[in-house]
């Protein structure tokens, strides 16, 4: 399994997470409250934590294709909601890990 993690600190990571979880679910199977989110890219999940200084995010997934899918989907998405804070991209970093 591959892992990948990043980390956005603002202000607003609970925002954030909710608003980042409920646009998902009108397409994937998400669970989620203020602090924490489960988002199912297919064949990758994503995990959401939010406290008072960031939001980070967690990628898990069988396969490099997975793994940067849902990256993107969670990158592209959470620039465009925090663009009030000039948000422009997310450092991902890779976890040891199986492949």
């Amino acid at each position: 399994m591959l892992e990948s993690t990043a980390c956005y600190e603002t202000d607003s990571g609970s925002k954030y997470l909710v608003q980042l979880c409920k646009h998902f679910a009108h397409k994937i199977e998400v669970s989620y409250d203020e602090r924490d989110g489960r988002c199912v890219f297919g064949g990758a999940v994503g995990l959401l934590e939010a406290d008072e200084s960031a939001l980070r995010m967690t990628v898990r997934a069988p396969d490099e294709e997975w793994l940067e899918r849902a990256q993107s989907i969670i990158e592209v998405h959470l620039v465009r909601f925090a663009w009030r804070e000039d948000m422009e991209k997310l450092d991902w970093v890779r976890q040891a890990g199986e492949a």
